[in-house]
């Protein structure tokens, strides 16, 4: 019998081709890339013996080209918001979630315009998040979360017993066995380690591969949370958006779509138990160190706490200069280091509140591509229709939803408890 091909309805082919257009129109567009300081700033700056500041001026910016035109970039993604109420309408889901994906890559393009000036680190807070923020009203802000964190996590760092195992592989080994990695989870995808000398970081994915860079070292436990991070849940999110039949803009998200991306990454490194408390306090410096900053810390400051951290200079000025990339070194900082932790709060507490009313079905679904946390209601939806496809790949973790339900179950129940009584009524046992 032959299998009869179904063509999709007009509204998906119009859903389809909107979504096209916007993949498309934020191609050109890499914040990373646009914003990172050349190579020769680095040298200048330890060849000043690290003590006088990088010289990075707004004109420094200015002068280098973004790869598009920013008048004819901003008007292209106004356009396609404008026949995204044209041909889907205004109160349609998919098109409220499209339009807002095209005002929000307006707003990257004048932040990315502003490189050097307060408006980038303004526009920067608005995507990103501030560290003053706070999750619901009475909460504590970002800012004193990560204070709150620091405080448990600097006890566990004195201890002997919880030091990490020497860093000896180098990336070329590292790069061998992250292949072996992808292979095994990923088999014909195309998906690959490599080696980049361009990137601060000491890995960072792609659309199809984790690059690592050319002379960082890695031990065991650094790779593990590399394939849970970057290969599970980027390059796993990415595979699974670039899957959609119609929704084809969950293939590449915009920078809102990074605080779910970033938050369900260091969760699934605590699911999986990869993570360590050095590896958290990195975390945690991070936030520390944008919270200095918007309190008017500048980067021979930020420079000095990394080094009072015990980090060598070398480090020191990768993670400082991760804080002002986009600015100046007497300017705001580039918010976007905020993301793991408000991310993990944000998707720590979706799951948990999927679990309590019932709806554990929904956790999953933040697998389907680049997603965002306020759209997990409309994208059930969107699945139950067909319009989005469930994820092809999912973690073991998120595979075994029995599991997942029955340990967020008692992590709801144990956060009622009052821990400061706890801490009095086990005073004597610990």
């Amino acid at each position: 019998m032959t299998k009869k091909i179904v063509k999709p309805s007009t509204y998906l082919t119009e859903v389809k081709a909107l979504s096209d257009r916007i993949v498309k129109a934020q191609q050109p567009i890499r914040i990373l890339d646009a914003i990172k300081w050349d190579d020769n700033i680095k040298q200048d700056f330890f060849k000043n013996k690290c003590k006088k500041p990088p010289a990075v001026t707004t004109e420094y910016y200015q002068n280098r080209h973004l790869g598009f035109d920013p008048d004819e970039k901003r008007d292209e993604f106004y356009q396609i918001e404008r026949d995204l109420v044209r041909k889907l309408g205004q109160l349609n889901p998919l098109s409220v979630i499209m339009r807002r994906i095209c005002r929000e890559y307006q707003d990257v393009v004048r932040m990315l315009e502003a490189r050097g000036m307060q408006t980038f680190s303004n526009i920067s807070q608005e995507l990103y998040g501030s560290s003053q923020d706070v999750f619901h009203v009475g909460d504590p802000t970002i800012a004193s979360l990560g204070s709150m964190m620091e405080e448990t996590l600097s006890q566990l760092l004195q201890l002997d017993f919880l030091t990490e195992e020497p860093k000896t592989i180098n990336a070329v080994d590292a790069v061998t066995i992250l292949n072996e990695k992808i292979e095994s989870m990923f088999p014909g995808d195309g998906l690959r380690a490599m080696i980049s000398d361009g990137i601060l970081a000491d890995a960072a994915a792609g659309t199809d591969y984790i690059k690592l860079r050319a002379d960082a070292s890695f031990n065991m436990r650094d790779l593990r949370v590399l394939e849970v991070h970057e290969i599970w849940v980027h390059l796993g999110t990415t595979l699974n958006g670039l899957a959609q039949p119609y929704c084809t803009f969950l293939g590449k998200g915009p920078p809102s779509a990074t605080v779910t991306q970033e938050g369900l990454a260091v969760l699934m490194e605590i699911l999986t138990f990869s993570s360590t408390p050095n590896r958290l306090m990195r975390l945690i410096n991070r936030v520390r160190a944008i919270t200095l900053t918007e309190e008017g810390a500048n980067f021979m400051d930020i420079f000095a706490f990394f080094k009072d951290k015990g980090m060598d200079d070398e480090e020191n000025y990768t993670l400082s200069s991760r804080v002002f990339r986009g600015s100046r070194p007497d300017g705001l900082p580039f918010t976007k280091d905020l993301t793991y932790i408000k991310g993990f709060v944000l998707t720590y507490n979706f799951m948990r509140l999927a679990v309590s009313k019932g709806k554990p079905d929904r956790i999953p679904l933040l697998f389907c591509g680049k997603t965002m946390i306020e759209d997990m209601k409309v994208l059930v939806d969107l699945v139950e229709e067909g319009t989005v496809i469930a994820p092809r790949f999912l973690p073991p973790q998120f595979r075994d939803l029995m599991g997942l339900s029955s340990w967020l179950s008692f992590s709801r129940f144990m956060s009622s408890l009052n821990f400061r009584q706890l801490e009095q009524d086990y005073a004597n046992i610990l």
